[in-house]
């Protein structure tokens, strides 16, 4: 199938590694031309080195900090210089740290709404004017299984990415006339640095060996297994596309099964 994203403009936020990278390597081997940011310099050049030295697409990259307050219009305004506009933005974010509901302290709720959720709607709503224009454009944004299911024990997760979906189906909306699609992309237990992240937190809590807990979660997954980088990033980039056109104010799931709820 011809995803029809040869040359294609692609804004790949937290793209250093994991879920970001995953995505932002499957727009790259269809032709795309992808801006890998994060905030760490290596892993950021070492990325983009090696989806050059593979030949389809091309990829550059951007320092940026999601927590900064500048992050929106500086990212906006360097995009513009480089790429002159954007056709596909790809909204992701880090997660933040674990723990119950009952214990979410203001300041941290206030800190991480900012990063996980003012800074997208903020660069989304400077960017969509350019893809509005000419008529075709692709608003990706990657959450988490526990917007339809909630996590335990990442009670802060489940609350701000909820905030993201009542967002997202309301801007498909307002868009869907002018030839830009808003989705969202739910991964389950994708195996990635982050989820090692919280199978070790799970285990120092239960008192458990990690093994112990991961094969636990593998048993909840009809699948039967954790899923690949590789896999998400493919169905990240079926969003994106041409023939994914006439979807938008959806939520995908790429999660082996995982989530119950029909």
């Amino acid at each position: 199938m011809d995803l029809g994203l040869k040359n294609r403009r692609a804004l790949v936020l937290a793209s250093s590694r994991g879920l970001g990278l995953g995505v932002a390597e499957a727009l790259a081997a269809e032709g795309a031309r992808v801006m890998l940011t994060g905030r760490d310099k290596t892993a950021l050049a070492e990325a983009a080195a090696a989806i050059n030295a593979r030949g389809a697409g091309q990829a550059d990259w951007l320092t940026v900090d999601l927590s900064a307050p500048d992050f929106a219009t500086r990212l906006a305004a360097e995009v513009q210089e480089r790429f002159g506009g954007v056709d596909i933005l790809v909204n992701n974010t880090g997660g933040p740290k674990p723990g119950p509901a009952r214990d979410i302290a203001a300041a941290d709720l206030l800190a991480q709404a900012q990063a996980m959720v003012a800074s997208v709607i903020e660069l989304t709503g400077l960017l969509l004017p350019g893809m509005c224009a000419q008529g075709w454009g692709r608003v990706l944004t990657i959450a988490s299984s526990g917007v339809e299911q909630p996590i335990p024990n990442l009670s802060l997760s489940n609350t701000l990415r909820g905030a993201l979906v009542g967002w997202n189906k309301t801007l498909a909306t307002e868009v869907a006339g002018e030839g830009v699609t808003c989705n969202m992309l739910l991964p389950g237990r994708i195996h990635t640095a982050r989820v090692d992240q919280l199978d070790g937190a799970a285990a120092e809590r239960q008192g458990k060996p990690v093994e112990e807990v991961r094969a636990a979660s593998r048993a909840t997954i009809p699948a039967g297994r954790y899923g690949t980088v590789e896999e998400f990033g493919a169905v990240g980039a079926f969003l994106c596309s041409d023939p994914a056109s006439y979807v938008t104010g959806s939520m995908m799931r790429c999660d082996g099964g995982m989530i119950r709820s029909v």
